[in-house]
């Protein structure tokens, strides 16, 4: 299978300040692991172009956009604790759903089956008309708003498997009936949304789906998550576009969340979406949390082990404790579907 892979130098010049977990050295990780593995001539490469206010204003407000913008002129500052714009954010914050929308694009045009979108700074907590959790532009609703332009689209899915909720996503598409967004994230975690409850409203019920996962929920519960909710959606949506906002703080050796996923584990996710799709394309996914090195790189390795179809050893050098029990997972999984039966016939 052909994939792309999306990223820009420019990347690295937005900076968080000393000591911050969303760091340049993340993407120098992932470049320096697919350099180092067999996966190098398996990869086109896509330097992307930035996106113009037009686009962003597809997803945000106009004066959030031009607050962003204007912050960066005066030398930066910070939209919240956690969530900084250093005196080049806004253009390189561009750059960033730059690479989501060529991520998007190449699929959709037939250039590859599949595409990651290795940027950063990450998007899915940017509300409409506010910046939060490291992020200032939403990449990934950006570029699903362009493919629906471009392409004429009527049925996109965003699924996030995140270990936190993606409550900027959720927002933007909350009453839109056009993109169907799946959330798989830590219950009782950072941003605080994400409840079971939260479907959508208007035109979008029944288009958002959460699935609130207990801390310690491993390989095995994320496969069984994927079995038994999100393959099923998938299937009877049948979206003509996947994004994948792909964070990889769920790892078990990562120090912003409490997941017990392994690097095998996300690349059997990536698995067994391409295994729903009717040709096993048109699948984009664009780089969200993951703050532990080693670990943030086999798993996007893991990730494109299954995007190109090759045969390479990864690497997993964490372990975590004992998963939740199988029992709270299993309830957990008929509480979402009871809900989701309500919409989808699965």
């Amino acid at each position: 299978m052909s994939t792309v892979f999306i990223t820009h130098p420019d990347y690295l010049k937005h900076k968080a300040g000393p000591g911050h977990p969303e760091r340049p050295e993340r993407l120098q990780a992932i470049a320096t692991a697919i350099d180092q593995s067999p996966l190098g001539d398996a990869l086109e490469r896509i330097v992307p172009d930035p996106v113009d206010e037009e686009q962003l204003a597809a997803v945000h407000r106009r004066e959030y956009i031009h607050q962003v913008r204007d912050l960066a002129a005066h030398s930066g500052g910070a939209l919240d604790p956690d969530t900084v714009v250093s005196p080049v954010s806004f253009e390189v914050a561009l750059l960033s759903a730059g690479g989501a929308v060529a991520a998007t694009r190449a699929v959709m045009e037939g250039r590859a089956h599949t595409a990651f979108a290795a940027v950063r700074p990450p998007g899915h907590h940017a509300l409409p008309d506010r910046g939060m959790g490291f992020c200032l532009f939403n990449n990934a609703a950006v570029a699903a708003a362009d493919a629906r332009q471009r392409f004429g689209l009527s049925r996109l899915c965003v699924l996030d498997w995140d270990v936190h909720h993606g409550n900027g996503t959720q927002a933007i598409f909350y009453r839109d009936g056009g993109v169907l967004y799946i959330s798989l994230h830590q219950e009782f975690w950072y941003p605080g949304t994400g409840a079971i409850e939260e479907t959508g409203e208007g035109d979008g019920t029944g288009f958002t789906i959460n699935m609130p996962l207990p801390a310690g929920t491993g390989d095995e519960g994320y496969r069984l998550a994927f079995e038994e909710v999100v393959i099923p959606v998938l299937r009877a949506s049948a979206p003509q576009l996947l994004i994948i906002s792909a964070g990889y703080d769920a790892h078990a050796g990562d120090p912003l969340g409490g997941m017990l996923l392994s690097a095998a584990g996300f690349g059997t996710l990536a698995q067994m979406v391409l295994d729903a799709r009717p040709d096993r394309s048109k699948v984009a996914a664009v780089l969200e949390g993951g703050y532990k090195l080693t670990h943030l790189s086999n798993s996007v390795l893991a990730t494109l082990v299954a995007f190109t179809g090759r045969s390479v050893p990864v690497v997993e050098r964490s372990s975590g404790g004992p998963e939740t029990p199988y029992s709270v997972l299993r309830s957990r999984i008929r509480q979402v579907r009871s809900v989701v039966r309500n919409y989808w016939n699965i």
